[in-house]
């Protein structure tokens, strides 16, 4: 294939399969994560916070601005290819913050069998595939969410604990003994939900688990 003939089919995947920026949702190139405006407004260091019994929890994003943008146009407006960019902050402060070799298996927050139905994807589950890929380490699903629930955000204080008690369970206790478990999920808020799932997997008798979000509201 010549020269001129690959420029024009590279022009024409452009034109065909345009790239947009997660954040603002500017065309970005096709090998890009974000727009260098956006770029520009990445925070030097993540953020660090605890989800509900002590679980470590960080994040490259606080949840305001631009980054709520993304997470709410990868969220709730049918954007799920934005996963391979979004995974890249997230993969690189679990780099810094954890390193990788200490994992034998990375998990994602689940939904509700019929909200996933609904919006046709888990965020969550997407970034931490992403995650599996870029690390080398395998996905699994080790916890679901049997018990249709509440919308937290729709909830405040103690009524987000209670919202989330019974609703997880372990799928397959065999698959999370004595494993190093790195459970993702897209937004930590008060650390509820991430804290049920990690009371779960503890109690089925994982070795160690660390939590990582794209972006927390609480820091």
């Amino acid at each position: 294939m010549n020269s001129y003939i690959k420029r024009a089919m590279l022009f024409l995947q452009d034109i065909i399969f345009t790239v947009k920026c997660p954040y603002c949702e500017k065309v970005i190139d096709r090998n890009d994560y974000a727009c260098k405006e956006c770029k520009s407004k990445f925070p030097q260091k993540g953020y660090e916070t605890y989800a509900v019994g002590g679980y470590k929890t960080i994040a490259p994003f606080k949840y305001d601005g631009i980054f709520a943008s993304g997470v709410k146009n990868f969220k709730f407006y049918e954007n799920p290819s934005y996963s391979r960019q979004l995974v890249i902050p997230l993969a690189n402060e679990i780099i810094a913050k954890y390193g990788v070799g200490c994992f034998d298996i990375i998990t994602a927050v689940p939904m509700y069998y019929k909200n996933m139905r609904e919006r046709g994807y888990n965020q969550s589950e997407l970034l931490a595939k992403e995650c599996a890929e870029i690390f080398n380490i395998p996905y699994a699903e080790l916890v679901e969410k049997h018990k249709k629930n509440k919308a937290q955000h729709t909830l405040k204080g103690k009524e987000r604990e209670s919202n989330v008690q019974g609703v997880y369970r372990v799928i397959d206790s065999q698959a999370v003994a004595d494993k190093n478990i790195l459970i993702i999920d897209d937004i930590i808020t008060t650390g509820n939900t991430l804290g049920e799932c990690c009371k779960v997997l503890k109690k089925a008798g994982c070795k160690n688990i660390c939590c990582a979000a794209l972006c927390a509201a609480i820091v």
